[in-house]
């Protein structure tokens, strides 16, 4: 009785549902290095953060909470740099494996 409601519920699902929209190769290439080039920038920044974490503003204008925002995001902005620079090969390893797994489904 259950699989067949559990069946019944997949099915108005799937029928309720768009198409799902078919990538080119080349399409889908970028889209993979697009995501790749972000984690890799996420990484970085996330690296960074502690090397700025307690580097203490210059008077007059500095310290505050702005400044705290401010800082976080030039270091996001950074590691978004290093990535479109070339990073430092995570893109690369990541655009490999989701390549990879593409593939296998």
């Amino acid at each position: 009785m259950a699989d067949s409601v559990l069946s019944m519920q997949a099915e108005t699902a799937l029928a309720g549902g768009k198409a799902i929209p078919r990538l080119t190769p080349t399409d889908n290439y970028r889209q993979a290095r697009r995501v790749a080039e972000e984690f890799e920038a996420f990484f970085l920044s996330q690296a960074l953060q502690p090397m700025f974490a307690n580097i203490s503003a210059e008077e007059p204008f500095g310290g505050g909470p702005g400044e705290d925002l401010w800082r976080s995001m030039q270091v996001d902005e950074y590691g978004k740099a290093f990535a479109r620079a070339g990073g430092i090969g995570i893109a690369d390893a990541v655009l490999r494996e989701i390549l990879k797994m593409q593939e296998g489904s």
